[in-house]
């Protein structure tokens, strides 16, 4: 869960002891009570969580599950043509269920036979150096609320339609994994806030918005494209540059909408080549002389 969704949905712990998820007036959800109290409901799950314990467990209701079926049942029809082959094998490896939202004990246990990851909970923000940090452990820090019915085919903030089908599937992957951990240990080399920010953005590029050519065809591997149904009807459209680690680290992007620029690989390979090479080896030195070329 991004540090920049914050400026979304602050999750709050009051003096009574209540926990409340502030949905911007924007939000689908601002004005549906029902929503409102069902998210407050699920962060304090999450928020009450210490490590070593259980990973809590929500007890869905049936339209919640109803809402997991149409979305999953959209996507998997959108990956015959818009998903990256390595993609496709993690989630043939890792087998996510179709009828139902599975909880995230259930996800970590065949995740860490396969490759080593595990889910924790996150009520809300998890900040930068947390969350990318403890990539380098096999820990993914990972929401449990579902998006709201009105728009299922999007939401502005990572759900947990985001965070298995889209990153679970992944991590399911030895490849990706990789990249995963590699990220976590250039995050935790980062010294100043700066150098944290570029390596946040080149993953945001890659591993959440990557796109890839693979048989002449633009296909995507970033899992915010692939747990996106709109997303992967529009990515194909918009401003695709080829990948470039310095412009992908200094350019902003708004987690509230479609992305309007995305980057490219040739292939799989130059992913781990280019962007698995950045993380492997970058620095606040290195980072710094990238951020001075890119003003140049």
């Amino acid at each position: 869960m991004f540090e920049e969704t914050q400026y979304f949905a602050p999750v709050v712990e009051k003096a009574d002891g209540q926990v409340e998820v502030r949905l911007a007036s924007s939000h689908p959800g601002a004005a549906d009570r029902e929503y409102q109290a069902r998210r407050n409901q699920i962060a304090q799950l999450a928020l009450r969580w210490r490590p070593g314990q259980p990973v809590p467990r929500v007890a869905y209701t049936e339209a919640e599950h109803a809402l997991w079926r149409l979305v999953t049942g959209e996507l998997a029809l959108a990956y015959r043509g818009c998903a990256c082959a390595e993609f496709l094998r993690g989630a043939a490896r890792l087998g996510l269920p179709a009828d139902r939202i599975p909880q995230l004990d259930e996800v970590s246990g065949p995740l860490s036979e396969l490759t080593g990851f595990r889910y924790v909970p996150a009520a809300g923000l998890v900040g930068l150096r947390e969350f990318y940090g403890s990539l380098a452990d096999g820990v993914f820090h990972a929401t449990q609320y579902l998006r709201h019915h009105t728009v299922p085919f999007y939401t502005p903030e990572p759900d947990v339609v985001h965070e298995v089908v889209g990153h679970a599937n992944a991590l399911a992957s030895d490849r990706f994994a990789a990249l995963y951990r590699a990220a976590g240990e250039a995050a935790r080399r980062a010294e100043s806030a700066d150098t944290l920010q570029f390596i946040s953005k080149v993953f945001w590029f890659t591993l959440e918005f990557g796109t890839v050519y693979e048989g002449g065809e633009l296909k995507a591997y970033g899992a915010g494209i692939l747990s996106s149904y709109g997303e992967m009807a529009e990515f194909r459209s918009v401003n695709v540059r080829p990948l470039d680690v310095t412009a992908m680290g200094t350019t902003d992007y708004d987690i509230t909408r479609y992305q309007p620029v995305l980057y490219s690989a040739e292939s799989f390979g130059q992913v781990e080549d280019v962007v698995g090479g950045f993380f492997a080896g970058c620095d606040d030195t290195l980072i710094s002389g990238l951020r001075a070329a890119a003003v140049d």
